[in-house]
């Protein structure tokens, strides 16, 4: 266990709930934007519904705010003047009191920056909480690993990130056991497990994802039979460099005492008797010589072992049988010393304990994890992109579950949340319900719906970026849309077409694959009719590209209001010690980039 330090300070449930009180009334007015689907927006009328302002307005003024905020990035809080207690309280500046329109761009990209994580000052310092972790303790860090040897950038900064802090949390309470669920191809329980000799077990509902991360095991271990043996190859070009100077030092000691006794014996041998200089040259000059002459024999002995037992060996790290011998790792033309045998044995012995194991199992709240892990014991629970549900029920095993004694999730594909008072006309069977989890939350009955928490995963990635989302996909799915309700009588349509956009050469084009992909006659269709409809939406597309910007600009908020519902539930449990919101990667290179972290009482 790492010396005990102070964790950082995180607000408190009141400070929490009152800064989600301001966004909810932000968002009271401001989520009709999320909500709206660009499929719909045209045969809907969308701008003319929601915003009382020109389209080229709107692109300008958050062009020029981006602009500001990139080049004054120290004026992160701009409203916090106007806060007061709940919130931002001078709303009709945004939206219109009657119609609900809104009319102020640049208090609306205001109001959203200022309620977005980065800004709402909601987040914990991950270097901070690595410092109090740590303590004075010095990180256990095994091998050394470059992962983005066998994965892409973004996983590998993902992958090093998380597990620093899922291992530093491990020292920090003495565990060595850790449960990585949604564990997909396992790179961070591989990590976890090679890097940092934790024993993971890797839960996954998908058998494809299980079975596929015992593909990727199998490669990650020819990877590290690779790695340990390039490893040990500048170790043992150290080793056999020393030895060879070694050697060649003593060839030269030999020498100068050779010398010396015939020097010494040429200068005495009229003055001395032979039984006079024996006894003195044989208890210092031969005595000295013959060790050196039994040091040369042995030389060639001793480089070789030296190359062997002293070589950076990350067989420590993997079980018995996780890299098959081949004959460039054995003794040539020698059998292994039995005091190798021994310590070989011990080593596999003991990383058995620090392997990981991937499983099959859906994971709800109620899941038993004794049925699961037979060996259970105090443990860490982890999650890397959990999708949906995943995410805020892996916290609530954490609160239920004693031998779980700290939680670790990034969550992603709010989309897939189940809402519970999305729908509350229709019978409601389920009993953990995605969002909300907090009291606040229920009390509210808050719901977002489906397009806003898709308008958050796809704009977050724009946001990391620094663009908008593709305009001209989005624009010719609107105008179909508007082709199938007046040729059709479609309104409303349960079949998808898909990513079909990147396979057609024009409009015209995406137009016929589509009604063919949905069903539909395209016969009936003349191209000019088709072409007539793109000519009439054209010069309004700008009203797309507008809407899709104020989309971007207000997803982080969407995201917020998520991520502080879960961090309000962790607040509420009493056998919660301590839970914190920390910015565990770069939003650039890994737009989900925010933990989830919650550890309770140490024993």
């Amino acid at each position: 266990m790492a010396a005990s330090c102070p964790l950082p300070v995180t607000q408190d449930l009141p400070t929490l709930r009152a800064k989600l009180q301001g966004l909810l009334q932000f968002l009271r007015d401001a989520l009709s934007i999320s909500s709206a689907h660009t499929v719909d927006f045209y045969t809907e009328s969308v701008w003319k519904e929601l915003v009382d302002l020109p389209p080229e307005t709107v692109l300008a003024t958050l062009k020029r705010s981006a602009a500001e905020a990139e080049a004054r990035p120290s004026e992160a809080r701009p409203l916090a003047e106007a806060e007061r207690g709940a919130g931002i309280t001078d709303f009709p500046k945004i939206f219109c009191e009657t119609s609900q329109k809104l009319v102020s761009v640049e208090a609306f990209a205001l109001a959203a920056k200022y309620y977005s994580v980065q800004n709402l000052g909601i987040c914990t310092s991950f270097e901070q909480l690595l410092v109090a972790l740590q303590g004075n303790q010095k990180q256990r860090t095994g091998a050394y690993v470059k992962p983005a040897e066998f994965m892409n950038m973004k996983k590998s900064h993902e992958v090093q990130a998380m597990s620093e802090l899922v291992s530093s949390i491990a020292d920090y309470y003495g565990i060595k056991q850790v449960i990585d669920v949604g564990s997909g191809k396992g790179y961070l329980s591989s990590f976890l497990s090679l890097k940092y000799g934790l024993k993971v077990y890797g839960i996954d509902s998908s058998n494809t994802n299980t079975h596929g991360a015992e593909e990727r095991n199998r490669k990650l271990k020819k990877h590290w039979k690779l790695h340990y043996t390039q490893s040990r190859l500048g170790v043992n070009e150290l080793a056999l460099k020393m030895a060879k100077e070694k050697k060649v030092q003593n060839e030269i000691k030999y020498k100068a005492d050779i010398e010396e006794v015939c020097n010494y014996s040429l200068t005495n041998q009229e003055k001395m008797s032979t039984s006079d200089f024996l006894p003195d040259f044989t208890g210092c000059v031969i005595s000295n010589i013959r060790n050196q002459m039994e040091n040369l024999h042995a030389q060639p002995h001793q480089e070789e072992n030296l190359s062997f037992g002293n070589a950076f060996s990350l067989l420590d790290f993997l079980p018995v049988n996780a890299i098959e011998p081949t004959s460039s790792l054995q003794l040539p033309n020698r059998e292994m010393p039995e005091a190798s045998k021994e310590k070989r044995k011990m080593t596999s012995n003991s990383s058995e304990s620090n392997i990981y194991s991937p499983l099959t199992s859906f994971i709800t709240a109620n899941s038993e994890l004794h049925d699961i892990i037979k060996d259970l014991e105090d443990c860490l629970m982890v999650g890397l992109h959990t999708c949906g549900d995943l995410a805020p029920n892996t916290l609530r095993i954490f609160t239920s579950k004693s031998e779980i004694k700290g939680v670790c999730s990034v969550g992603c594909c709010y989309h897939l949340l189940s809402e519970e008072f999305e729908n509350q006309h229709k019978e409601r069977a389920q009993e953990n319900w995605g969002f909300p989890m907090c009291h606040y939350l229920k009390e509210e009955q808050w719901f977002c719906g489906r397009n806003a928490r898709m308008s958050a995963c796809l704009a977050l990635e724009r946001v990391a970026v620094g663009r908008g989302l593709p305009t001209e996909s989005l624009f010719y799915r609107a105008v179909l849309q508007d082709i199938i309700k007046d040729c059709y009588g479609i309104t409303k349509c349960d079949r998808h077409v898909g990513k079909i956009y990147s396979k057609c050469s024009s409009f015209l084009d995406y137009v016929r694959k589509c009604l063919k992909k949905l069903g539909l006659d395209e016969s009936k269709l003349p191209e000019k009719i088709i072409m007539d409809y793109y000519e009439k939406y054209k010069p309004r597309m700008i009203e797309l590209e507008a809407f899709n910007m104020l989309k971007v600009v207000l997803a982080p908020c969407i995201e917020t209001l998520i991520l502080l519902d879960r961090l309000c539930y962790l607040k509420e449990q009493e056998d919660t010690a301590w839970s914190a919101l920390v910015k565990l990667f770069d939003p650039v290179k890994s737009p989900r980039c925010y933990a989830v972290i919650a550890l309770k009482k140490q024993q």
